[in-house]
């Protein structure tokens, strides 16, 4: 990846439409919850948002091998989708912006505090 894709944010936008030529072949239920995780991840990303493209790939690979099974979405996901995102992003450490701001704010009132 060269300096000016990582400025421009152009390497992201080829994944991301891989991810969506992916989800594409997908059935339509698991086409709608494509949509809401991908929807619901992206208030746990880092400024970039690069985080979140390993944790992208992976729920898009479950959601292609449950399909090939025959699998229901609700027998994978569950009927909380914004749940399973949650739980999926504090697994893997992703916090939302309003997380990072917390630690910050208190990182800032410790140091105003002298501790």
């Amino acid at each position: 990846m060269s300096f000016w894709e990582k400025i421009t944010g152009n390497d992201m936008t080829k994944e991301m439409k891989t991810f969506e030529a992916r989800a594409k072949k997908l059935p339509a239920d698991y086409q709608d919850a494509w949509e809401k995780i991908n929807s619901n991840l992206w208030s746990h990303s880092d400024f970039t948002g690069r985080n979140l493209m390993p944790i992208l790939d992976g729920v898009l690979s479950l959601l292609e091998e449950t399909a090939a099974d025959g699998q229901s979405v609700q027998e994978v996901l569950g009927d909380d989708i914004k749940g399973f995102c949650l739980a999926l992003a504090g697994e893997e450490g992703a916090k939302s912006y309003r997380d990072k701001w917390r630690q910050q704010l208190n990182n800032n009132i410790a140091k105003k505090l002298g501790k």
